[in-house]
């Protein structure tokens, strides 16, 4: 439910997304009868959300106010910041400005899902100007990790806002040096609240140029023989640019497998981010032609995800290129949160295949696209915000980030640290809490948007705990007698072959407890059913010490079947059947 109290000349900043956590990052500001919303990220789920594929935030909001919404602005074209537009397209058509690799970026993405012929793409660039009856847009020059990160500023009646996107300060960077001179005059001029990146919030140092990573990449691809695997983010053009550039200089030709990989480096090479003499990217037939000192393989993969390139090369499973002896395989990334067990496990593969790991903590050949707290405090300096929201990460970085403020300066009481859906309402002169509207996480799964809910993933742990007993009975309601069964399926619960015993005792079980529901003059399927559950779920508990979810199936002669799906703990949502189930019969829930 929302519950905003927002005054006619008050400013409202919000998050839809992107606060107490890394990813979907959506920000909201608006004025009267205009919103303007920054991003439109995703976040990749952690491993309690089994099954799921995205978190992205629940859009209500914009849905509810889209006569009001004037633009989304984006930042830059990484997922956590532009994967969530397919999703929010589908639910609201809203103008979309992004410079031009984000752009491309975004047209991939929207051609995949059928939404690009209707969805509305405009060009920005760092000079560009939105006007629009009350609010203004302008934009500045920051460092990442990818081409063209904007800051934004979102000029209203009441003062400038300015979401810093992802950024870090390098001196020495691959592409376009941020616009320190352009910060420094919006703090000069005045700006009324700042939204900070707070990711590397915790820690103490400047990050790492881009260019050192550079020089090590060099030398590390000088002094190897063999083949070379180099896996990093296919976002991260600038990093691609330096593989290549060191592939040149060794004279060796690139192949490119990973169709995210493909897509980054044919847009790179399109808008002149990657630069390369004709013949150096060469086809995957070609590799045959070439000895292994020749060729560098830039792939996914980089961070274990199972069905990316790298993993498929280590697991022996790709079709057109192995791990072989004197392979080198390059690691230019760092694991995102949640996914350190599936690169490591994907590092003693490759390793256990006798080919040699070089990985980018130990080698300076990954630095992060986020500033540390010294870029932080130096953004605080040039800014100069009279007011201070952290956003991008979760609480304790938001913390430690408000703390950074309060050390250049900030008083306490005008640093926020609010939660998604928390509405922060300014004027020149005053900041105070607005209210709150649902801003909860949708889960995707499939197709499927939002029919994912709490009491789904339940089940999915239950499932993944304790398993499923199916107890399947076919029943004469006329004669009140049990035709066949009760006959017990299990899986993931115990192994039947070795559980006869528990199995028969169950059996006998089941048979009471439906020879005496069937005593009852009114006795349904439901009832039955319910017989089922409440006798089969404590002597389970009470001879395992477990509790699988039941099904109980009750058949009937006359139909064939009449199945209810009932869940152990209580009622619970109509269960999906999966897409490559081998069951032989076919539960079909009743309402």
């Amino acid at each position: 439910m929302s519950h905003i109290d927002l005054k006619p000349e008050e400013v409202g900043v919000y998050a839809i997304g992107g606060l107490g956590e890394i990813g979907k990052n959506t920000y909201g500001i608006e004025y009267k009868d205009e919103i303007i919303i920054v991003d439109a990220g995703i976040k990749f789920p952690e491993d309690d959300l089994l099954g799921i594929d995205y978190v992205i935030p629940d859009y209500s909001y914009i849905v509810e106010n889209i006569d009001r919404i004037k633009a989304l602005v984006i930042t830059h074209g990484h997922e956590d910041h532009i994967g969530g537009i397919p999703f929010l397209l589908k639910q609201a058509n809203i103008p979309i400005y992004a410079g031009p690799l984000a752009l491309a970026l975004i047209r991939g993405k929207l051609e995949e899902h059928g939404l690009l012929r209707s969805a509305k793409l405009y060009e920005i660039h760092a000079d560009s100007e939105l006007t629009f009856k009350n609010l203004s847009v302008t934009f500045f020059r920051t460092t990442h990790s990818i081409p063209e990160p904007l800051g934004i500023v979102i000029h209203t009646p009441q003062g400038k806002i300015v979401c810093t996107g992802d950024f870090k300060f390098d001196f020495t960077p691959v592409g376009e040096p941020a616009d320190l001179h352009r910060m420094a005059a919006l703090g000069e001029d005045g700006v009324l609240c700042l939204l900070s990146d707070s990711t590397n919030a915790e820690i103490p140092t400047f990050t790492n140029s881009e260019q050192v990573v550079g020089q090590s990449i060099m030398k590390i691809i000088e002094g190897i023989q063999g083949r070379i695997i180099f896996a990093s983010f296919a976002s991260n053009i600038f990093r691609l640019q330096q593989a290549t550039d060191a592939a040149v200089k060794t004279g060796r030709k690139i192949v490119v497998f990973g169709r995210s990989m493909e897509k980054a480096i044919v847009n790179g090479m399109e808008l002149g981010y990657i630069k390369a003499p004709e013949g150096t990217f060469i086809e995957p037939s070609e590799l045959k032609n070439y000895h292994a000192s020749e060729i560098l393989i830039m792939c996914t993969g980089s961070q274990g995800e199972p069905m990316a390139a790298l993993s498929r090369i280590a697991n022996g499973m790709h079709r057109q290129v192995q791990l072989q002896p004197g392979d080198t395989v390059i690691f230019s990334s760092s694991p995102i949160p949640g996914n350190t067990i599936s690169v490591n496990r994907l590092i003693n593969t490759i390793e256990e295949a006798g080919v040699d790991v070089i990985h980018g903590k130990v080698n300076n050949i990954h630095t992060s696209g986020h500033g540390g707290q010294q870029e932080q405090k130096l953004m605080l300096r040039l800014i100069k915000p009279k007011f201070f929201m952290p956003v991008h990460g979760e609480y304790r970085m938001q913390k430690v980030h408000a703390g950074l403020a309060q050390d250049v300066g900030i008083p306490k009481e005008n640093i926020f640290i609010l939660e998604n859906g928390d509405v922060l309402a300014l004027t020149k002169d005053s900041a105070r809490r607005a209210g709150h509207f649902n801003a909860q996480d949708t889960y995707v799964d499939g197709n499927g948007i939002g029919d994912i809910g709490a009491a789904v993933l339940r089940d999915r742990h239950d499932l993944a705990e304790d398993g499923v007993v199916l107890a399947v009975a076919t029943v004469d309601f006329k004669s009140k007698m049990i035709l066949a069964g009760p006959d017990i399926l299990s899986r993931g619960f115990i192994y039947m072959r070795e559980s006869g015993q528990l199995i028969r005792e169950s059996q006998r079980v089941l048979f009471n407890a439906i020879r005496i529901a069937l005593k009852n003059k009114e006795a349904t399927i439901q009832s039955v059913n319910g017989a089922i559950v409440n006798a089969l779920r404590p002597f389970l508990y009470e001879k395992t010490e477990r509790e699988p979810i039941i099904i109980p199936m009750v058949l009937t002669p006359d139909d064939g079947q009449a199945p209810l799906v009932t869940a152990k703990k209580g009622t619970g949502p109509k269960r999906r059947p999966k897409k490559h189930s081998n069951q032989k019969r076919k539960a079909t829930p009743q309402k």
